[in-house]
């Protein structure tokens, strides 16, 4: 991208200048290349580059947005006439100066993506792939997935602000299926974040392949799932579903402000329990959704929404900070220039507590252990959900015991996280890519070990 600060001060201008209260413009290019083994082969092997730009304007409470791969002066100022005549404003004269804005913090990268051939990208998945199928003969499909991508971003405003960075995030999934007398189980493994090829450095592939193999074969043996009532402890190696689904999406200032949100007007109000703290942090260095600046230019923050139970605030992007009179939270997020931003989680979680995970176990007479969680639905307007369970264990006498299978979870995200009588000194990750209003965006999320006294758990009737 070869724009200069006096070419898009133009567009503002443009797009600023029918009686707007607010315009911006966001100029990515993004370089990105995955690599696809399926079958015992690679099957795809993808490279590309997408660039463009997307200039929104706002007056009152209406938005405009049109984008454009036009990267020109005169491209660019075709999509913010388009802008500004959707708005309908008036006439206005828009004086803007663009003031460069630094990053608060650094998210190094020590290898770039870019610079690695694609051979030794190769090499990688097939080790994986590999790896996962000579851990047992009962695993009789693996697919590997690698993807790497470089986002270079412009940002500018009415308001005066200029804002460059670049991105790059690094990620490696494999799901492994093994089957056995007509049963059949899988299991998912996934790495990656703000980091480069030293991911791979840094992380066995080979021990991340036989985890998921592991977890494919051993759900085999497993026994049905009981039903009922019953107490769950939440592994932190499970990662932060709960949190994300049940708890985070409820806390985006969109789903607030349109009253389809179960926080809705409880600021200041306990809504979990006293032990728990539930934070979205952007500055968090190599994780998969942190970023220094988010997609409107705002600087990434650390957010406490819930401290101690009680709620503490939302997340928000420009649009909804400015209808509540609040500063942005750097939630601002977007999938592309292709789309307008919105409030977003980053890297999500509920803060590590006082608690020994194993001894949190070692109390639980009897319940159910959850160490990998599978997917699921919240109703975000009541925070019901179900969710399903990937890996999970009986607990019996305060010991782990037979893993089970096809258990789900049943509850309610406020009424759930407000009985958790034990938070855990550990802190595990999962990440992701979320999707909302039609978008995905990279993200994490994060618990310790928890323990809710009593959820409704679905199991298994098999027949005789």
């Amino acid at each position: 991208m070869h724009l200069h600060k006096e070419e898009l001060l133009k567009v503002l201008e443009i797009a600023a200048g029918q009686g707007a209260d607010f315009a911006d413009v966001f100029v990515e290019s993004t370089s990105a290349s995955q690599i696809f083994c399926e079958q015992d082969r690679i099957e795809r092997v993808i490279g590309g580059k997408d660039t463009g730009a997307g200039i929104r304007v706002i007056i009152g409470q209406a938005t405009a947005y049109a984008y454009t791969n036009d990267l020109s002066v005169a491209g660019l100022m075709e999509a913010a006439k388009t802008a500004a005549a959707a708005a309908k404003g008036g006439q206005n004269k828009a004086v803007i100066d663009l003031r460069s804005t630094a990053a608060a913090y650094d998210l190094p990268i020590l290898k770039r993506p870019d610079t690695v051939a694609v051979r030794e990208k190769v090499a990688l998945v097939e080790q994986v792939n590999n790896a996962a199928r000579k851990f047992d003969h009962r695993v009789r499909q693996v697919t590997v997935s690698y993807g790497d991508t470089v986002q270079q971003i412009v940002v500018a405003n009415s308001e005066g602000l200029w804002v460059t960075d670049e991105r790059i995030r690094t990620n490696l999934t494999t799901n492994v299926i093994a089957t056995e007398d007509g049963k059949i189980q899988t299991g998912y493994e996934s790495l990656g974040g703000i980091i480069g090829f030293e991911l791979f450095q840094e992380n066995d592939v080979e021990e991340f392949a036989l985890r998921a193999a592991g977890r494919a074969v051993r759900m085999l043996g497993a026994r049905p799932a009981p039903a009922g009532r019953m107490p769950v402890v939440m592994s932190g190696e499970a990662g932060g579903t709960m949190v994300h689904e049940a708890c985070g999406h409820g806390l985006e200032a969109d789903l607030v402000q349109k009253g389809i949100s179960v926080y809705a007007n409880r600021l200041g109000e306990q809504v979990a329990s006293s032990l728990v703290t539930v934070i979205d942090d952007a500055t968090m260095p190599g994780k998969f959704g942190s970023y220094r600046f988010d997609d409107e230019g705002t600087k990434g923050q650390r957010n406490v929404l819930i401290e101690g139970g009680i709620l503490k605030g939302y997340m928000y992007d420009y649009l909804t900070a400015r209808k509540d009179g609040v500063k942005p939270t750097g939630n601002g997020r977007r999938e592309s220039y292709r789309h307008r931003p919105i409030p977003r989680m980053t890297n999500t979680y509920i803060l590590p507590g006082d608690d020994d995970p194993e001894a949190i176990i070692a109390s639980t007479d009897k319940g159910l252990l959850v160490t990998r969680m599978g997917g699921g639905q919240v109703n975000t307007t009541n925070g019901d959900f179900v969710f399903e369970v990937s890996d999970g264990y009986l607990i019996e006498n305060g010991q782990i015991a037979d893993p089970v299978r096809g258990a789900t979870l049943t509850g309610n995200g406020p009424k759930a996280l407000s009985i958790v009588d034990a938070v855990g000194k550990d802190l595990g990750f999962t990440i992701g890519r979320c999707g909302k209003d039609g978008q995905g965006v990279p993200v994490s999320d994060a618990q310790p070990t928890i323990r809710i006294p009593e959820l409704v758990v679905g199991g298994i009737v098999e027949e005789d």
